[in-house]
Formats: C-alpha cells, sequence, structure tokens
C-alpha cells in the first residue's frame, strides 16, 4: 500500500493577510479565510510531526475519506 500524502504532500503558506493557501503539486487547492484560517495555524503549530500536519491539510481541503478506500 502506497502513502499518497508522502508521496504528494500538500504545502501551505500563511498570507500577509491572513488567510492561508494550500497546494499540492504546485496548484493551490484551497484558500482558508478567517476564523478557519486561525484554527488551522493554531493546529498546525501544535500538530506532532509532518504527518499530522498532511493530515490537517487534507482533512482542511476535503480531500480526505472518500469512503472507497481499501485497507
Amino acid at each position: 500500500m502506497t502513502d499518497q500524502l508522502a508521496e504528494d504532500p500538500y504545502d501551505y503558506q500563511v498570507t500577509k493577510a491572513g488567510p492561508i493557501r494550500v497546494s499540492r503539486g504546485g496548484r493551490v487547492v484551497a484558500t482558508i479565510g478567517g476564523n478557519a484560517a486561525d484554527r488551522l495555524a493554531a493546529a498546525l503549530d501544535r500538530a506532532a510531526d509532518e504527518r499530522e500536519r498532511q493530515l490537517l491539510l487534507a482533512k482542511i481541503t476535503g480531500n480526505y475519506k472518500h469512503g472507497n478506500e481499501r485497507r
């Protein structure tokens, strides 16, 4: 089984205005603003490791657990 988050990780950038841009593969996939951006920034700071950060970014983009994953 391959780990998609390790092979193609998310990247994020906190802008000066406050929103967080989440990208993957060089393309912006989501821009999170307002209170959600504040909560995400705090959660990313508290994350124990890179794997946890990747899961947070996957969840915020909505690209997480579609129900058809195999184990």
